[in-house]
This record gives structure tokens, C-alpha cells and sequence, in this order.
């Protein structure tokens, strides 16, 4: 496995972590718990030291599943993580209730102390003001508790409004989106987290599925390797100086494997050199709907995420209206019945217009 400095910490961690919110649906819904926490160890002998884990990842089995293979572990064997935000106190900010959901996630990764604790998943400037200015003192006694080591911050803003984040505000590290399709919008966020000395994580590298999904738009990425795409897009985020870890989730141990492959030998390159090589290079498009499924929850009972996938299709050149019939078996008319509450941008990790696509999709009955 090849290390890497997280930030100014002095940590050294694997350039390969593992994300725990893929563990096998069947097994989790057939109580068998065990075997997804055997991929975790598996993870750890293959030489991976970084577990990010939050509330409500796999049905909400996540932590106790990383907590059942890591209490198995040496404590400084391995570094973990998890999250916290508003909408997991039920928009209650209080100490009391800051500090219960954290002892519970605590108590389900059976341990003392979580190396990063993040304000998780800030979509704007003005959502994150509102939840820094009510949670931060909250991070910060837990701080002084002993309860977490490291204050991180994760976002889905793009490069600019991240690098104003850097700017104002005291985190040791930051978690972000980022891939292939969408290097060229986080450039500046990355250059100002670098320098002030944070570490960077990054979730999604491989563009949720897109890039594996479409081999031959992102075979590019292979040149001059005996790696395959969804490897070579691993090791295209992990070889960024700037980037401390790459997140992959796995789900059996196979796609372990293939994590590990993707860092083999690896060589690290400061992202401007990255950026001129790859320039003018495939495709990259920051208008991909990446599938995190924030947005199910439409009010006229839309399946937007299914919509969403459609319209990929047609970005990429394919045949929009036979994914919706032949893949996913919905018609285009129920497009139509999206009363642009709005609801569903509000909630877009990467603020895409998707009622003006609901509108065009429609439109194809």
C-alpha cells in the first residue's frame, strides 16, 4: 500500500480508504453482518488505514458494522471517521443533542475517540454559515474532550465557493467529490485546502458509476497502464499531491483488490501538471447527475434519480428515452406532472437544473 500525509496532521494514511456506505444490501437485510465486516478486515490486511463511516449509510448499519471489524484491530491501526449535521439532530442544535448522536456513533464503531468528525455534507456558503456557527462549538468541546481528534469539514460546493469555506473557517481536513469528470470545478477549493495545510479526502472518484459504466468515453484514462477504467480512475484522483486519500467503496473483496491495484507503484503529480495533461482530454462534465439520490423525494411521487439517469445518457451520447423504457421501465409523461416546487434543486449536491430536464424529458411523449 502507498501513504501519504494527511495534511499537516502528521498522520500518514493509506492512498486508498475505504467508504462504508456499499456494504452487500442482501447481506445487511439477511442480519449477516459478519460478512460485510469481513471486507473491512480484508480492507485492513491489504494494508488500508482509513474507514469513513457515517449515520444512516446502509440502512443504517454502517457503523455497527465498522465497529464490529474494527474493535477487532489495534487502535493505532487505523484511523476512522464519521459525520454530523443538522438533519441527523432533527435540526435540533443543542449540546446535549450534539453530543448524544455523537456517543452514539461512538458506541456503534466501539471506540474512545473518532479521528475525524465532519460537518457533513454542506451544499452552499449560506447552508454551511448557519451550521457552522450553531455546531462548531460543539466540535470544538468534544475536541477538548478527548471525543475526536480532528474537526473536517464535508462539502459539495464547487472550487470557488470551497476555497471562501478554507478562508473563514478552522478544519484539519476536508472531504469532497472528485473525479475525472469534474476535476476542472474543485481546482480552486483543493489549491486553498493544500496550502493551508489541510488534508483532503475524496469520495465519489469514480463519478457514482459513470465512469465504469461507460468504459469506452473514459478509456483514456487506461493510457499507458494494465489497469482497468474504474481502476485507473482511482489512481488518476490518487496520484494529486495535494489529495491525501481516495474513498472506495467496496462492497465484496474483490473490489478491495482492485482498489489496492489502482495505487500500486503510484506516482504522485501536483494537480496543474495533472490538469495539462488530461486538458482537452475525454470528457469532462460537471452536469452528469452522480446519483447520490438527494433528491428522492418528490412531492407528485417523481423518481427523479431514475429521470437523472436518463438524462446522463443523452449527455453521453446515448439513447435517452429507450433508458427510461428499456432499463428502467418508466414512462417520459410522468416527467410532466413536476409542479417546479423546487424542492428537488434545493436538495441537488450539484445544483443541477433538473426541473428544466423534467420539462425536456416530457416533452419526448
Amino acid at each position: 500500500m502507498y501513504y501519504k500525509q494527511y495534511g499537516n496532521t502528521g498522520l500518514k494514511v493509506s492512498a486508498i480508504g475505504m467508504g462504508t456506505m456499499r456494504y452487500d444490501d442482501e447481506d445487511i437485510k439477511a442480519g449477516r453482518l459478519d460478512k460485510c465486516a469481513d471486507v473491512v478486515l480484508y480492507a485492513h490486511e491489504k494494508g488500508i488505514n482509513f474507514f469513513d463511516s457515517a449515520p444512516f449509510y446502509c440502512q443504517d448499519k454502517s457503523e455497527e458494522i465498522t465497529g464490529m471489524a474494527l474493535s477487532q484491530l489495534p487502535r493505532d491501526s487505523y484511523y476512522i471517521s464519521s459525520k454530523v449535521n443538522l438533519g441527523t439532530l432533527n435540526n435540533k442544535s443543542t449540546a446535549d443533542d450534539f453530543r448524544r448522536r455523537l456517543e452514539k456513533s461512538l458506541e456503534r464503531l466501539k471506540v474512545d475517540y473518532l479521528d475525524f468528525y465532519y460537518l457533513w455534507c454542506m451544499l452552499d456558503l449560506e447552508g454551511f454559515k448557519k451550521q457552522y456557527d450553531l455546531l462548531y462549538k460543539h466540535f470544538d468541546q468534544a475536541k477538548k474532550d478527548g471525543l475526536i481528534k480532528h474537526i473536517n469539514i464535508s462539502s459539495h460546493m464547487q472550487g470557488t465557493d470551497l476555497e471562501k469555506v478554507v478562508d473563514m473557517a478552522s478544519f484539519s481536513g476536508m472531504l469532497i467529490g472528485y473525479n475525472a469528470l469534474n476535476y476542472r470545478f474543485r481546482q480552486a477549493g483543493i489549491a486553498a485546502a493544500y496550502k493551508k495545510g489541510m488534508g483532503i479526502a475524496v469520495m465519489n472518484p469514480l463519478g457514482g458509476g459513470l465512469i465504469p459504466e461507460n468504459p469506452e468515453t473514459f478509456s483514456y484514462l487506461t493510457k499507458g497502464t494494465d489497469l482497468t477504467v474504474p481502476q485507473a480512475a482511482l489512481r488518476f484522483v490518487a496520484s494529486h499531491k495535494e489529495i491525501s486519500v481516495a474513498l472506495a467503496g467496496c462492497t465484496k473483496k474483490e473490489h478491495v483488490d482492485d482498489a489496492v491495484k489502482a495505487v500500486e507503484n503510484l506516482k504522485e503529480q501536483p494537480a496543474a501538471e495533472i490538469y495539462e495533461e488530461y486538458e482537452n482530454n475525454g470528457v469532462t462534465l460537471n452536469n452528469l447527475c452522480t446519483g447520490c439520490a438527494y433528491c428522492d423525494s418528490c412531492p407528485q411521487d417523481i423518481d427523479i434519480p431514475k429521470y437523472m439517469d436518463a438524462y446522463n445518457q443523452q449527455i453521453l451520447g446515448h439513447d435517452m428515452a429507450g433508458r427510461l423504457r428499456g432499463h428502467w421501465g418508466i414512462p417520459a409523461s410522468k416527467a410532466a406532472e413536476c409542479i417546479n416546487c423546487g424542492q428537488c434543486e434545493e436538495l441537488c449536491t450539484q445544483h443541477l437544473p433538473i426541473m428544466d430536464r423534467l420539462a425536456e424529458i416530457a416533452a419526448l411523449d
